[in-house]
């Protein structure tokens, strides 16, 4: 079946791409879904980060990250998996298994256990020897404090410990961090943060359609958007290129077309 190229559409960047990219969470999806989902749109998924803890647990995974390794998609632990290690004084072999199991990618948070600005700095250094870092600023329950104050900093400093990206938190709820309890996203946090670091730094967590919606419509198509749904892969696309209501600009030639 032929490609269809008759709309005028936003210029959207080849893989491996910097910036633009969408960032999925995995919550524990056996090989025949992935299978799937990957016929259907590995060409936009850049970063796959296995949420949570299911890593641990999960007895196809080896099989999963061969076949997201395959399309061309970077291959991320979740943060919450780390921060337990580390809590356990067992982060360096909980880096060593990562980087055995085929991992390029981990996430370093302080979302869940208690860990200083420092330590979490610390433990960028430490991961960024073998990988590339994403740091998650933000913390997991509703209603943080002063986040648009204390955020640019943190962000600078992970950036400066060796990370190449920083994640807003959003949790898969989409209503914590970036967020309020109802989900709807706190401008000012936003705007601090890319002031501080620059849009092309930042992933946002993004779950829901309508905060994916306000950051592509506030930043343009190649925003970076994490935790996106592995069901809502197309749809995010969708957005980014103007084919739905929420994104679209309508646009209408004045010459008719002829039969």
């Amino acid at each position: 079946m032929p490609e269809p190229d008759f709309l005028d559409l936003p210029d959207r960047g080849a893989k491996p791409r910097a910036v633009g990219l969408t960032h999925v969470i995995d919550p524990g999806a056996g090989p025949v879904v992935v299978t799937d989902l990957l016929d259907s749109a590995a060409a936009h998924i850049d970063i796959w980060k296995i949420g949570w803890g299911t890593a641990y647990v999960d007895a196809t995974l080896a099989t999963k990250l061969a076949l997201v390794t395959g399309h061309e998609i970077a291959v991320c632990l979740g943060g919450t998996l780390l921060e337990i290690a580390w809590a356990q004084g067992r982060a360096g072999e909980c880096l060593a298994w990562a980087r055995d199991s085929g991992f390029d990618r981990v996430e370093v948070s302080r979302g869940t256990v208690a860990m200083t600005p420092q330590e979490k700095r610390e433990l960028i250094r430490r991961a960024a020897r073998d990988f590339t870092v994403l740091a998650e600023v933000g913390e997991k329950a509703p209603g943080e404090q002063n986040a648009a104050r204390y955020w640019p900093g943190e962000c600078l400093a992970d950036l400066d410990a060796g990370a190449s990206l920083v994640v807003t938190e959003g949790r898969q709820s989409g209503t914590v961090g970036t967020f309020d309890h109802t989900g709807r996203v706190r401008a000012d946090v936003v705007e601090a943060v890319v002031a501080a670091v620059g849009v092309e730094r930042v992933v946002f967590e993004a779950p829901m359609a309508s905060q994916q919606a306000w950051f592509i419509r506030r930043f343009g198509p190649e925003v970076n958007l994490g935790n996106v749904a592995l069901a809502d892969v197309l749809s995010v696309e969708t957005l980014r290129l103007g084919l739905r209501s929420d994104t679209a600009v309508a646009t209408r030639r004045d010459t008719a077309e002829t039969a």
